[in-house]
Formats: C-alpha cells, structure tokens, sequence
C-alpha cells in the first residue's frame, strides 16, 4: 500500500482576505501563496507552519457564499508543544473562546477551542 497522510483541509469562507488575516495573527499560520483557479472565479490561499511536507489549510472564496454560521468545517487541530503559552497568546490576541477553559482527557491529552472568523472551531491541542 502506497505512504498515505493527510495533504490538506479545504475550508471555505466568505471573506477571504480576514480568514487569511486570522490564520497569520491569532493561530500562526504563515502565508505560503495565494492563486486563482483555473476557472477565474475560485480564490485558494494555502497557509502552514513552514515545513514543505507538512499539513495545509487551503482557504477557498468563491465556491458558495450559502454558508452556514459555523462554516464548512466544524474544527482542525493544531498540535503545539505547550499550550498554556499559546492559551495566553491567543487571548492576549484577543480570540474568542469557545469555552474559556483548558480540557484534559482522560488519556492526558490537553486542548482548547476558539472561533475562527468565520465561526470554525480551531483547537489548540497539547498530547
């Protein structure tokens, strides 16, 4: 069986430009290009955390604005090595949190929601 993993996680959103924005300043995301589809109507931004094999977050505008409140994707994870550093990061950002509180699992896994801007959930995960 040929290596597998996850490539991406296509989002799609209403306003391009504050999603792209949100990904850069509260989660951390870098910028690594923008393009137009082929067919001129679609706008993809893909954005990561510098590694070229790594997992992306495509950014899609243009494909369907009949979005519900929640967005198309109910939430990814990122995965951070301390995450009461990005907990105080993020607030002092100014996130919005979905529950204000630090969870941890019963298997010692650690993690928090906040809203993307587009009312996605994003999780801060610690294993």
């Amino acid at each position: 069986m040929a290596k597998k993993r996850i490539d991406h996680v296509g989002m799609v959103v209403k306003d391009f430009e504050k999603a792209i924005e949100f990904y850069q300043t509260i989660v951390g995301f870098e910028l690594k290009g923008k393009i137009t589809h082929t067919n001129g109507i679609f706008q993809l931004a893909f954005l990561g955390f510098g590694n070229s094999d790594e997992t992306e977050l495509e950014i899609i505008h243009g494909y369907n604005d009949n979005l519900p409140s929640e967005g198309k994707v109910h939430h990814f994870a990122i995965n951070v090595d301390n995450l009461e550093e990005e907990y105080e990061r993020v607030s002092k950002l100014g996130a919005q949190f979905v529950d204000p509180e630090i969870v941890t699992l019963p298997n010692g896994y650690r993690y928090f929601f906040i809203f993307g801007p587009e009312g996605e959930w994003v999780e801060f995960l610690q294993r």
